[in-house]
């Protein structure tokens, strides 16, 4: 299970202090975002549509305020999962995050593969601006791109990031009641990225069917209701759940089951926190989701903590492939527009 950008937050203070001037310098960043555009520039263009929409719009969030002047044409995704929500409005992202680690010497890049933005990415292929486990984003990278958006909604950066960004163009920050990062609820992100792209009333309407499509699993399975269930991972040799204010465990209790809310109190404002053997009593649950591939779910298996707990030995346990075959951990650990309902489907089938 891939937890790099979540385990720990990274130190984006120690970002601002490098980032060389040649990154930022004024000869760099005077194209971008500007109506001039070389013929690679026309041709990228072509394959990241512009918005339609209303504008200009003004997208409050964490580091004040953004006006989006127009339909923007070339987006970057600074969040790690935010180029998922953008593809859902049909805008390909120029740039992107690689959230998971991309094979070496694979192409095309698996973060554009999984079943449910495969056929949105097509053949385009966008720059990584950033790979899970970096310090930050690449500053150099981002301008020579010359977006006239920058979206970084699911997203740790701070106000310095902030401010380099909204250097290079008009940058949305993560929504401004969300206190920690990470623990937006998954509509306000949707929505926020929505609003950004001049897509609102579009985005309410993907959220409402979502909103159905949870309803209707948890009105087929009332008996979740009465459950308390966790979903975890084994990482670094560790049991490590995640909070009910993490995505993954927004997911389930928008399925109807119960949240383990112990686990927010020793997490401490993060999105998960690897358990020490005297607290395996808090994944001692009715109903455990483990999200690994093959190798680190049967490390799991062989660990008699958790092999004795009740849930495990009563088969409550649902294992879920993160980044192999189905990719069903992937698709709820992202929980965005696109992977939602390809989510709620794995979630119940796992459920029997």
């Amino acid at each position: 299970m891939l937890l790099d950008r979540t385990t720990h937050k990274k130190t984006w203070r120690r970002l601002a202090g490098t980032v060389s001037a040649a990154a930022l310098g004024v000869g760099l960043l005077a194209g971008c975002g500007s109506g001039s555009a070389d013929k690679d520039d026309k041709a990228d263009s072509a394959n990241a549509p512009a918005a339609a929409g209303a504008f200009p719009v003004k997208v409050e969030h964490a580091f004040g305020s953004t006006t989006v002047d127009k339909a923007p044409k070339r987006v970057v995704s600074v969040g790690y999962t935010d180029d998922q929500s953008i593809l859902a409005f049909g805008i390909k992202p120029v740039g992107m995050v690689d959230q998971y680690p991309n094979p070496a010497g694979q192409s095309p890049d698996i973060n554009t593969q999984w079943p449910w933005v495969k056929d949105k990415w097509g053949g385009t292929k966008p720059e990584v601006i950033m790979n899970n486990g970096d310090s930050g984003p690449n500053y150099e990278k981002i301008a020579a791109l010359r977006p006239d958006l920058i979206i970084a909604v699911y997203s740790e950066i701070d106000q310095a990031a902030y401010d380099k960004l909204s250097k290079i163009a008009p940058t949305v920050g993560r929504t401004k009641a969300e206190k920690e990062p990470f623990s937006a609820p998954w509509q306000d992100n949707a929505l926020h990225i929505a609003k950004a792209l001049g897509k609102a009333d579009e985005g309410q309407k993907m959220v409402q069917g979502i909103n159905d499509k949870l309803a209707a699993a948890k009105k087929a399975h009332p008996e979740f209701a009465n459950q308390t269930a966790v979903a975890l991972s084994w990482y670094k040799d560790s049991v490590t759940p995640f909070t009910t204010t993490d995505v993954r465990g927004q997911l389930l209790t928008g399925m109807g089951f119960k949240g383990q809310t112990e686990i927010d109190k020793i997490a401490a404002g993060t999105f998960s926190t690897q358990l020490s053997p005297e607290r395996m009593d808090l994944v001692d649950v009715d109903r455990v989701f483990v999200i690994n591939d093959k190798a680190d779910t049967d490390a799991l298996k062989k660990f008699d903590l958790f092999a004795n707990l009740k849930v495990a030995k009563n088969g409550k346990v649902s294992y879920l492939l993160d980044s192999e075959g189905p990719a069903a951990g992937a698709a709820i650990s992202q929980a965005t527009l696109l992977s939602m309902p390809y989510a709620i489907d794995e979630l119940v089938k796992s459920v029997g």
